[in-house]
């Protein structure tokens, strides 16, 4: 397979294409229950993992956070990035989400 190089801002970067990303990285299984388009959306990071899995989950931040056992506004505060969110924190929402942690990080 051929990939394009890309340089930004003097770092090297390999374009693959999503559905060969995608390969690369289905050892995953819980990955394997998420339909395309969600992984569409968590592969383009332009929105929070977590908001884009609770929504695709129909649950609201009140929802998530008492699944997690969270307060919802710590969870509003790692959904808009102004806070990481602990290992402690990022496992129960994983669970909560039944995703992977790395699908939430």
């Amino acid at each position: 397979m051929k990939y394009d190089l890309l340089h930004i801002q003097g770092k090297p970067y390999v374009l693959v294409p999503l559905h060969d990303f995608r390969a690369m990285n289905s050892s995953e299984e819980a990955n394997d229950s998420l339909p395309d388009d969600i992984l569409d959306q968590l592969s383009a990071n332009q929105e929070s993992p977590i908001k884009i899995l609770r929504k695709h989950r129909g649950m609201t931040q009140n929802d998530l956070a008492n699944e997690a056992g969270l307060s919802r506004p710590y969870l509003t505060e790692i959904e808009t990035g102004k806070k990481d969110g602990s290992i402690r924190a990022l496992k129960a929402l994983a669970e909560a989400l039944d995703v992977t942690i790395s699908n939430v990080a």
